[in-house]
């Protein structure tokens, strides 16, 4: 199928072929059709499966009709859960909406209230916004809703995983009754399945992904370690690897985020950290420093890496595995996007050993167990990771079998011969004006 198949106006067909899409994916091909329809959709999909255009496309085809209604407020309210997805929600409305005469913007935390609150004054066709700093508005008297069509519960999931569940039941609850309500997620199952059948009327439901999505794009590998300590010299042994162009490299905390970010940047790996104490201009300002390639590094927790799309990152690294499974298939979507292939790397201390359990459960695959001659686990990791020790190099079998150089990795587990391309490089969002991404101006085209 292709998208003029699809029945979108020109004008978005044109700046869909000039952002290099040439063929819808799945979620893409069954999702537009009931959108355009006017029906609620719940629909389960993983990150890098082209969701965002999937709601976008046939929304912007929507506002290109004038509202029926007068005054000031939005006509489509998207709610997702961080910042960072917000801009880039954004930066996709810039993208697919180039040739349309769009007005709207982005409320997000971390910036100042009263931009914010001149541009909710305006008839809006498109908010973008976070929980938190929506509810904030509500509160205040600041938003008007009567001329909402759509509203867009997106990443519901991860919404709800952070806490969110009561925000959105209260913000659902200020919209009109009579709307046409998205809701995409990574599962439908549990708390996500209860918020749907409240939210949604009569929804027509898509499940392309389950939770065992296994990225087939993405070859995934993990390595034991004994500690912390011999997590930081595999690290270092992947980053002085050529085949590495750009890597995001994931902790447990925003203490280890920084201190890691700042020791790998003294050594000269051009590194930056992303993490939710940062303020939003920090944080943005990492993000575009990556994407623009001056930053070959970023370390992150998972919060802040939520939603995350930079298309040259070649491998995730997950120098600690996720508390939550589930995070483990989110992580590792951040490279291999846009049908491209990437590789997932996972340390695995001893103490880790329950996590990984869950992540090979959740996947319904065992992770490929690698080995960097010079940097073998001892007996002792090897076995309490439940796995048979390995003999280490100069001794009986292990000798024999394995010949090289320390440090070189048997097998490599490189990101499938890809080489820095022009493809990727001809791929690249075109970033917005940048004005959304203030989370107070309008981006008016």
């Amino acid at each position: 199928m292709s998208f003029e198949r699809l029945g979108l106006d020109p004008r978005l067909l044109k700046a869909v072929v000039q952002s290099g899409f040439h063929q819808p994916t799945d979620i893409q091909s069954r999702a537009i059709p009931v959108i355009l329809a006017g029906r609620d959709l719940m629909a389960c999909a993983q990150t890098g499966t082209g969701k965002t255009a999937a709601f976008l496309l046939p929304i912007l085809q929507k506002l290109l009709n004038p509202s029926e209604k007068r005054g000031a407020g939005p006509r489509v309210l998207v709610l997702t859960p961080t910042r960072e997805l917000a801009l880039q929600i954004g930066d996709a409305i810039g993208q697919l909406g180039r040739y349309c005469k769009l007005a709207g913007g982005s409320l997000v935390g971390g910036v100042s209230y009263g931009p914010q609150h001149r541009l909710l004054g305006k008839p809006l066709d498109i908010l973008v916004a976070t929980p938190g700093r929506l509810l904030d508005h509500i509160d205040q008297g600041n938003l008007d809703f009567s001329r909402l069509e759509v509203f867009v519960l997106d990443e519901a999931d991860r919404m709800l995983d952070m806490g969110f569940i009561h925000p959105v039941k209260n913000i659902a609850a200020t919209l009109p009754g009579k709307r046409q309500t998205l809701l995409f997620s990574a599962t439908l199952e549990g708390e996500v399945l209860k918020v749907a059948k409240a939210l949604l009327t009569d929804p027509e439901r898509i499940q392309l992904a389950v939770n065992s999505d296994t990225h087939a794009d993405i070859a995934q590998q993990m390595h034991e370690a004994d500690d912390a300590g011999h997590k930081r010299r595999l690290l270092a042994h992947y980053l002085a690897q050529p085949a590495v162009t750009q890597a995001l490299v994931f902790t447990a905390t925003k203490h280890g985020a920084k201190r890691m970010a700042r020791k790998l940047d003294a050594e000269g790996h051009s590194a930056a950290a992303l993490h939710g104490d940062m303020s939003q201009a920090a944080r943005k300002r990492a993000v575009e420093q990556m994407r623009r390639g001056r930053i070959r590094v970023l370390v992150a927790t998972d919060v802040a890496a939520r939603g995350l799309d930079i298309r040259t990152i070649s491998h995730v690294i997950n120098f600690d595995l996720p508390t939550v499974a589930e995070d483990y298939i989110h992580r590792i979507g951040r490279t291999g996007r846009a049908r491209a292939t990437g590789t997932a790397v996972s340390l695995v201390a001893p103490q880790d050993r329950s996590k990984l359990v869950q992540i090979e459960r959740l996947t319904g695959r065992s992770l490929a167990r690698g080995i960097i001659v010079g940097l073998e686990p001892d007996a002792r990791s090897a076995k309490d990771n439940g796995r048979p020790p390995r003999e280490r190099p100069g001794s009986g079998a292990a000798a024999r079998a394995r010949s090289g150089r320390p440090g070189q990795a048997v097998p490599g587990p490189g990101p499938r011969g890809r080489k820095p391309s022009s493809r990727r490089k001809n791929s690249r969002v075109r970033p917005w004006s940048g004005r959304a991404a203030t989370g107070s101006e309008a981006f008016s085209r």
